[in-house]
């Protein structure tokens, strides 16, 4: 919900992020910004009562961390596997699906949680990071093929 838009709605203007960690800024001014941003993003009601506890508490500039930390906790407790995939171009709705899917058949997870980044670097294919720590690795780029051919032909 809100902890998952909160964060990215305020990253495209590092302004945002700038005037509400200002030390120096007049909580209240920061409170008028934090509702105006409710109320175009339709937060709940909950949400705007953390951002601003956030703000009386001078911790408003962690937002990023406290978000990040929340769905770690969340993730935990829901028995969900965040997984992140990384592909030469945007992957469409299905393509996202069936690859959730098929994490969710190697891992168990009851619930799988795609984070999709686009790469052009890989040329083509995706590479999907997952587990603690992205301890598990799928590579089914074009660029990672181009990689294990030149291994192989410089071990033989």
């Amino acid at each position: 919900g809100d902890t998952e838009t909160t964060p990215p709605y305020m990253a495209p203007t590092p302004a945002m992020s700038t005037f509400l960690a200002n030390p120096t800024m007049e909580p209240k001014k920061k409170k008028d910004v934090l509702a105006k941003l409710g109320k175009e993003a339709s937060f709940h009601p909950f949400t705007s009562n953390f951002l601003n506890l956030l703000v009386d508490k001078s911790r408003i500039g962690q937002l990023d961390a406290i978000a990040e930390e929340f769905e770690a906790l969340y993730c935990d407790s829901t028995d969900t596997q965040v997984a992140t995939v990384t592909s030469a171009v945007k992957l469409e709705n299905e393509q996202q699906f069936m690859i959730a899917k098929k994490i969710q058949e190697m891992t168990g997870a009851k619930n799988i949680k795609l984070k999709p980044e686009v790469d052009p670097s890989l040329l083509g294919g995706f590479v999907v990071t997952y587990g603690k720590d992205g301890s598990g690795y799928i590579d089914m780029s074009v660029a990672g093929q181009v990689r294990q051919l030149k291994n192989e032909i410089v071990v033989a």
